[in-house]
């Protein structure tokens, strides 16, 4: 993990739409994965879209049912 490329990413749970930041590591490049909601614990999908240039494009969050 490099420290230049974390970034510190607001999103909102999908379910109970509490507030967190999620940190978002730029040296992985685009990926699909999946993340606990720290005040409801409930499975939330995560893309994410990083540029061949290593610059953050898009965080998509979604349900666990949901087609991202």
């Amino acid at each position: 993990m490099h420290e230049e490329q974390l970034d510190r990413h607001p999103v909102r749970c999908p379910y109970c739409d509490a507030p967190f930041e999620l940190l978002v590591d730029r040296s992985e490049g685009s990926q699909e994965t999946w993340e606990d909601c720290p005040r409801c614990c409930a499975p939330i999908q995560l893309r994410i879209e990083v540029s061949a240039d290593g610059e953050l494009e898009s965080v998509t969050l979604g349900r666990d049912d949901d087609v991202l």
